[in-house]
């Protein structure tokens, strides 16, 4: 039976249904951040078709046609990649994944592991396979300030999961504004990168020869 394709510009639900078709084992708010990281990476041979591509280990999944393979890279590449080049812009920051939860101990884990999946691909992608980077100062600044957010996601986490700690209520209640908050330095930080990983690239390229 014939399938409707999906557009080139395919909205963001559009691609995480794709990306759970072909069970994706990356989830979706983390397929955004490690797009966004990769962008910006100064690695000059990162390009959209290996990242896609990294989400499955390296390889792409099989495809029962080459029609069904274009859907899902017109979803990721042309519509998802391209929505997150914008966040190169000055005026127009990437904001985190929102998700609402209630003020339980599942809610705050929920809400943790996904903020720690982000702040993970973001890194991910910035580096690809390189284990270290020449970045511009503001661009490792703001790397370990991710860094401490991202510890202190792993121990909101570590706390939600643990029965043996108390966490009443109130706790657990007091919690969620710090979270908030920890989200807009997060979203912070990320921006910061992205605009000085951007200028340094226009910097560098600047300096090339013409050919």
């Amino acid at each position: 039976m014939a399938k409707r394709p999906v557009a080139p510009t395919a909205t963001d639900e559009e691609a995480r249904a794709l990306l759970e078709r072909y069970r994706c084992p990356v989830p979706f708010h983390e397929v955004r951040t490690r797009f966004l990281g990769n962008i910006a990476s100064p690695i000059m041979g990162a390009s959209p078709m290996k990242e896609v591509e990294s989400l499955w280990g390296g390889e792409l999944p099989e495809f029962e046609t080459i029609e069904a393979a274009n859907e899902l890279i017109g979803a990721l590449v042309m519509g998802l990649w391209n929505r997150l080049t914008r966040h190169q812009e000055r005026g127009n920051p990437f904001r985190l994944t929102r998700l609402d939860v209630p003020a339980t101990r599942e809610g705050l884990a929920a809400l943790a592991l996904m903020r720690r999946q982000e702040l993970d691909g973001f890194i991910a992608g910035l580096f690809g396979k390189e284990t270290a980077l020449d970045l511009p100062e503001r661009a490792t600044r703001g790397l370990d300030a991710l860094g401490e957010m991202r510890a202190l996601m792993a121990a909101v986490l570590d706390l939600a999961n643990d029965e043996t700690k108390p966490a009443t209520s109130l706790d657990l209640q007091a919690t969620l504004p710090n979270m908030r908050e920890m989200t807009r330095i997060s979203e912070h930080e990320i921006h910061a990168i992205v605009l000085a990983c951007k200028r340094a690239r226009g910097q560098m390229l600047a300096t090339l020869p013409a050919s």
